[in-house]
């Protein structure tokens, strides 16, 4: 929990500038710069508030999710699998491939401030360079250059130099951009039954009989028979460690 909160603190780039006024809270920082447990206890409950938006925004859950329900649609099954079932799937796939960055951030920002041998501001600083580098490496570079011109931000030296307020936009975009890909990819299979399907229903003269009530048990049957599960979600999981 404590790593998942240092993740969003490290993507709200309000959140790094708030050392200073907590002397307006009448609330005094502990030894070495870090913070008292009455604010850190706060700090979490207002930061869980932001935890549903900084997974579905800033880790592989958003690429994940769009393809299956890409997925679902190409099969044509209607609600099955539910939301609930897509989205739980979604949530743990994207643990796996983000528990490692969340690890660093914990090692590096968070657990200095707690031993009292940073600040709060260096915490955030040190604990935002495993994301910033993860989301670098998924961030398309004309995505990145368009919000540097939104932003009228200076280009940066290096990936490293990115400011998150540009990078997770630019990162946002991109993996809407990868899922569509790899969504409409998995629609070309299924299109092609559709119209096969279509075209004999059609010259059978079945005029009456919806395609998709036919087709659908044969896509199905296509599904399961390449075990069509296994082949997407380890697909998605290397596209992330390639």
């Amino acid at each position: 929990m404590k790593a998942l909160a240092l993740t969003i603190l490290a993507a709200v780039p309000a959140a790094a500038a708030a050392a200073e006024p907590f002397s307006l809270l009448g609330i005094s920082a502990g030894k070495g710069g870090g913070l008292s447990v009455p604010m850190q206890i706060v700090i979490l409950l207002t930061l869980m508030t932001l935890l549903p938006a900084a997974v579905m925004s800033i880790t592989p859950f958003l690429r994940i999710v769009v393809v299956l329900h890409f997925l679902r649609q190409a099969l044509g099954t209607q609600s099955t699998p539910s939301n609930q079932v897509l989205i739980g799937l979604a949530l743990f796939l994207a643990l796996v491939i983000i528990q490692p960055v969340a690890a660093d951030m914990y090692h590096q920002g968070w657990e200095p401030m707690q031993e009292g041998r940073m600040t709060t501001q260096q915490a955030v600083d040190a604990g935002a360079r495993p994301l910033r580098q993860f989301l670098a490496r998924f961030a398309r570079e004309k995505d990145v250059r368009l919000f540097l011109e939104i932003a009228r931000a200076p280009a940066p030296r290096s990936p490293a130099d990115l400011d998150l307020r540009v990078l997770i936009p630019a990162y946002i975009l991109s993996e809407l951009k990868a899922g569509f890909q790899i969504g409409a990819v998995l629609f070309l299979p299924f299109l092609v039954i559709d119209l096969v399907v279509a075209s004999v229903t059609l010259s059978a003269g079945m005029v009456q009989l919806p395609p998709i009530m036919i087709s659908a048990p044969f896509k199905i049957l296509l599904f399961v028979l390449v075990d069509g599960w296994n082949l997407v979600v380890g697909s998605l999981m290397r596209s992330f460690y390639g």
